[in-house]
């Protein structure tokens, strides 16, 4: 099992969730939902740290880079985000010979983000709209609907038996 979850099959496995774009907006907020968001956001490359144990579990950190724009209708406000979001997975056997990859789903708190923006209004704003709270709940909430597709789900469930087969089949 430790070599079928190895740290090179885990990240070569989330490769497509990572390096990806996430394009949002323009979606109204607030109250009347009179300001307007739109936000780009990249994916980087998955650090993984393994440990080995029973189970044998990881901790992934994704870095990402989002751009919003807040339209205020009177102004606009640009924000440059850097974070990661750290996801726990956990390796386990079920029968009949498969290996499964559990992922916790991220909450806000697993998304940690540094927030900037060039102007005191902006900062005041940052401030008075949880501008924080609500870039880390988006990110968390897409994360958490991306590793429950079926093509990732697909990857999460490594069937041995199957494998074994087609190398016997040469």
């Amino acid at each position: 099992m430790e070599y079928a979850a190895s740290s090179e099959r885990i990240a070569a496995a989330f490769g497509e969730l990572t390096g990806s774009t996430i394009d949002m907006g323009p979606i109204g907020v607030g109250p009347g939902r009179l300001a307007k968001v739109v936000a780009n956001a990249r994916l980087g490359e998955p650090e993984l740290r393994r440990y080995l144990g029973e189970p044998i579990t990881f901790d992934m950190a994704i870095p990402l880079h989002v751009v919003l724009l807040l339209d205020l209708a009177v102004d606009r406000h640009r924000f440059e985000v850097d974070g990661t979001v750290h996801l726990h997975l956990t390796v386990r056997t079920a029968a009949p010979l498969r290996v499964l990859i559990d992922i916790a789903e991220p909450r806000a708190g697993d998304v940690r983000i540094n927030v900037t923006t060039g102007t005191r209004r902006g900062q005041l704003l940052r401030i008075l709209a949880s501008v924080d709270h609500e870039i880390r709940r988006f990110i968390a909430r897409y994360i958490a609907r991306e590793i429950r597709q079926p093509h990732i789900a697909a990857l999460r469930d490594i069937d041995v038996a199957a494998r074994l087969d087609q190398a016997w089949r040469i």
